[in-house]
């Protein structure tokens, strides 16, 4: 009699591909950091997280800075055919630009976080919109909307020919904006969101605080918003933070990358 052996490995349907893969709570879960290719062997329905870049701030000299705006945030499931996606990770924005947008292919896109105002420019629209600096003249600078969907504004900042008076607004986050700043009041970033796609809750796309010239600083957005301090401080890698204003001085400060993660039920 023959005896006919079956691998069962040779049945087993191909598993997606792609960014570092990890299993938790009966999901297989894929995290991209860094920009790289998605490959789905058959059409098969995801959730996802994408988060873009947060943006990037920079003060002057009795200026105080904006906080950056944390890059767009999206969730939600969808439906992805057989084929190969680039995922797109969006980087942190630098002092005078946004975060770069994140993305799965062109199936679900993110837009970086607007950069915060301070004497080297406004503020900018954005995911969430950077928050406006503290200015010697006028009324300060003016906060940037956010994108439906995708985060909330920021703030105005506050102006005065008073240095000590001047102060920057926070920049927006995910769940909330920022409030306008007063006098010598610089306000913080606004919050973002919690997710737990990782297997885990961690809070995502949090706004940058802002500074006033010589303090004191707004906190960052929970969610990897940068604190204000006189130097600022960089949002949190892979988060999509906004960059936190820095004090009265030419200080160069980045938003934080973001992040894109999939997972599918086992």
């Amino acid at each position: 009699m023959t005896v006919l052996f079956i691998n069962p490995f040779v049945f087993a349907a191909a598993l997606p591909e792609g960014g570092t893969i990890t299993e938790s709570g009966g999901y297989r879960i894929h995290t991209f950091t860094s920009t790289d290719t998605l490959t789905m062997p058959a059409t098969k329905t995801v959730e996802y997280l994408v988060v873009a870049g947060g943006g990037g701030s920079r003060s002057a000299a009795n200026y105080g800075g904006g906080g950056g705006g944390a890059g767009g945030m999206k969730t939600g499931s969808v439906s992805l055919s057989a084929g190969t996606y680039t995922v797109t990770v969006g980087s942190g924005g630098s002092a005078y630009s946004n975060g770069a947008g994140s993305s799965i292919g062109s199936t679900v896109t993110t837009t970086g976080g607007g950069r915060a105002g301070g004497n080297f420019g406004n503020a900018s629209t954005g995911g969430s919109g950077g928050g406006g600096g503290g200015t010697p003249v006028g009324e300060g600078e003016t906060g940037a909307a956010g994108t439906s969907g995708e985060g909330n504004a920021g703030a105005n900042g506050f102006g005065s020919s008073t240095a000590t008076n001047r102060a920057g607004a926070g920049g927006g986050g995910k769940s909330a904006g920022s409030s306008g700043a007063g006098v010598n009041s610089p306000t913080n970033g606004g919050a973002g969101q919690a997710s737990s796609i990782s297997g885990t809750s961690v809070t995502y796309a949090g706004g940058g605080g802002g500074a006033s010239p010589d303090g004191p600083y707004g906190t960052g957005g929970a969610g990897g918003g940068g604190d204000a301090a006189l130097a600022g401080n960089n949002g949190t890698v892979n988060t999509g933070g906004g960059a936190g204003g820095p004090g009265s001085g030419s200080y160069t400060v980045n938003g934080g990358s973001g992040i894109v993660i999939v997972r599918y039920q086992i």
